[in-house]
């Protein structure tokens, strides 16, 4: 899905002028109905087509004129044509122009004008495959563009995948180096260390079978689960090896050794396997948003372990009676004197372990007070520590969320959107950013006095300063844009799970479960909240796109006057609505695709309220033109230009970040 910002389709806008409207007694609806009445696709069939008469030997398809193209042929259709052969026609009381479908919002990259496009995946979707495929098609679309045009990706989450998974990738390799330095210590045998690494990598590699199978994909989670399962699916090859050396330094062959070994320990292995999948698949069932976070996690290592388990009843065998061999006395050297030492502790701490597992086993009652301490102290930590969702993390990212007062238009949002770009741009390790204005997408919703901002930093290798994070460059932006006193700006941070909302922080709802209160009532009531709020060190950037204060321009019909004048109430708010709205017609054909046709009043006669007054409609008792001053009273009010529902009640958005150093989960509880 591809969502275009800062512009929109394009669309044939007819705009009009309600003073020459007026002067030749014409309406917006004549002009509406002029225009479905000649811009129309009228199929005009064929001549000579079945049935016809035997002697019938050609057949036509009849072509006739269709939609219209060109602003020029809108301007020239026919409002009205008088009895002396005189027409009106639509430059006569305005113009026409290819222009946009919406005027809503605009778009601004590093402060230059720009169309803004959203790229969103599906379902399922290869994000580094399909993010390659979007940078190569707009590599090929370049050459087509004309030569003082040109794109920039600012809004890139793939980076922060790439780099995590390549921060993964490292810390596998860490982690079987360590493993395989571990192993190599205790055994100290370059082939019995061979045999449990090898067990490694068809445990791991085996455990991708099961992915498509279970629905998986290779993500940031599953790779964590998979680091997490090298140091355990090694353990039950160790057991097995060590097994068999243990018989091999008594004397026997290896290939005695080890079915001697397997009769010992292959319960061991198979009680180990089950207990650890015990531990991990029942988190694969938990329920909610949790549930699903941890399937991928629980069930990788689940399945690498029983993988572990079938490989050390199986290939730790084989390969101990055909690579181990008897022990030809200790090593020499500094190797030697290494290894003598280490087993020298060793047998110490063993000792010591032994005795003391033995005092615990026989004092079973001391047993039972320990365990019970260790779980109570357990809870009790537990607990103590904060809980949260998910840290924030530096994807490269950040947002800047600009809200002016309520009925600000949107050039004066352009312009305190030019200051805080002005900003960006001076701010060190920003690399660029794009603006939408007209959008607030903390809300998801278009409103003039809205505005986003979406900043890319520089890459990592770039920003090793803790000024230079985004927590840092954010905290310096706060900064700078609080000397803006037009507008409510902060920064945000982008959520750390793509798809968990517009930013990384949380979102609360206060509901009118009653269903009784007000639009101001419930205003009221959310600024109180607004004002406690941040007295909670918990709570940060708390913001609501509700306000029952939006003014707003009140009209009321007077129809019994409109009615003894002869003009219909549709046909006023038809007026109405295309002057100020811009009323849809129909639809015309252009570079290959469909586009709608509007009409609407020109700028300068809908600056102000008292212009709602100079609209003309048209009495069909007297055939006179009647101004809508004297028809309408208009007035002013507060009123809220969004309004939420959840479960069907009437409720405030209220958005906001954790403080300072505190998590998710103590925002939430304050």
């Amino acid at each position: 899905q591809v969502d275009l910002f800062g512009g929109a389709d394009y669309g044939m806008r007819i705009w009009l002028r309600p003073d020459k409207l007026a002067k030749l007694a014409l309406t917006p609806s004549d002009v509406i109905s002029a225009i479905k009445e000649q811009n129309l696709q009228a199929p005009a069939g064929r001549v000579g087509a079945a049935p016809s008469p035997k002697d019938q030997e050609f057949t036509y398809t009849v072509s006739a004129p269709g939609r219209l193209v060109n602003p020029e042929e809108f301007e020239n259709i026919i409002i009205r044509q008088a009895e002396t052969g005189a027409v009106v026609r639509i430059k006569d009381v305005g113009r026409a122009e290819l222009g946009s479908q919406n005027y809503d919002s605009f778009g601004r990259l590093d402060g230059k004008p720009a169309g803004t496009m959203a790229v969103y995946l599906l379902p399922g979707a290869n994000q580094l495959k399909a993010s390659e495929a979007i940078y190569e098609t707009l590599r090929q679309a370049k050459a087509l563009f004309p030569p003082d045009m040109d794109y920039k990706i600012v809004y890139d989450t793939t980076p922060a995948v790439e780099a995590s998974i390549e921060g993964i990738v490292h810390t596998f390799v860490e982690a079987i180096i360590l493993v395989t330095l571990v192993v190599f210590i205790f055994l100290q045998n370059l082939r019995a260390t061979i045999i449990p690494l090898l067990t490694v990598p068809v445990s791991l590699i085996g455990t991708f079978i099961f992915f498509p199978l279970l629905g998986f994909s290779v993500n940031t989670l599953s790779m964590f689960g998979l680091v997490l399962a090298i140091g355990i699916v090694v353990d039950d090859a160790i057991v097995v090896v060590e097994a068999v050396m243990h018989h091999i330094e008594h004397g026997m062959s290896p290939k005695d050794a080890t079915i001697q070994a397997m009769k010992e320990v292959s319960a061991p292995v198979v009680g180990i396997a089950l207990i650890l999948s015990a531990v991990f698949i029942p988190v694969a069932f938990l329920g909610g948003l949790t549930g699903q976070m941890y399937k991928q996690f629980a069930l990788t290592i689940a399945i690498s372990v029983l993988l572990s388990a079938f490989s050390a009843l199986s290939l730790a065998p084989a390969l101990s009676a055909m690579l181990l061999k008897a022990h030809h006395g200790p090593a020499r050297g500094p190797l030697g004197k290494f290894f003598g030492w280490f087993n020298r502790v060793f047998d110490r701490t063993t000792s010591g372990y032994i005795g003391m597992a033995g005092l615990l086993v026989r004092r079973s009652i001391f047993t039972i007070v320990i365990a019970a301490a260790v779980a109570d102290g357990a809870g009790v930590f537990g607990s103590a520590l904060p809980a949260g969702f998910i840290p924030e993390e530096d994807q490269g990212l950040f947002g800047v969320n600009v809200t002016l007062p309520p009925a600000a238009s949107l050039e004066r949002t352009g312009k305190v959107l030019s200051q805080v770009e002005q900003i960006l741009a001076k701010t060190e390790g920003v690399d660029a950013f794009t603006t939408i204005g007209g959008y607030g997408v903390v809300t998801s919703t278009y409103q003039p006095n809205f505005g986003t901002i979406f900043v890319r930093m520089k890459p990592w290798d770039e920003r090793h300063s803790e000024a230079l994070h985004v927590r840092g460059m954010m905290a310096s932006v706060q900064r700078q844009v609080a000397n803006i006193p037009e507008a409510i700006i902060f920064p945000f941070n982008i959520p750390t799970i793509s798809g968990f909302g517009a930013w990384g922080g949380f979102n609360f709802l206060l509901q009118d479960r009653s269903g009784t209160l007000s639009v101001q009532q419930l205003g009221d009531l959310t600024r109180q909240f607004l004002e406690a709020a941040p007295k909670r060190p918990e709570l940060a950037n708390l913001f609501t796109s509700f306000d029952p204060r939006y003014p707003q321009v009140k009209v009321d019909l007077d129809r019994e006057k409109a009615r003894k004048l002869g003009v219909p109430i549709n046909e006023v708010f038809q007026a109405l609505s295309a002057s100020m709205g811009g009323s849809y017609v129909n639809d015309f054909n252009r570079f290959g695709r469909l586009f709608r046709v509007y009409v609407q009043s020109e700028a300068d006669y809908r600056r102000k309220p008292k212009d709602i007054g100079d609209i003309y409609v048209r009495s069909r008792t007297t055939n006179k033109m009647i101004p809508l001053s004297t028809l309408v009273t208009i007035g002013s009010e507060g009123g809220t230009e969004i309004t939420v529902r959840f479960n069907l009640f009437r409720s405030v958005e209220i958005n906001g970040v954790p403080g300072r150093g505190y998590t998710s989960g103590q925002a939430l509880a304050a």
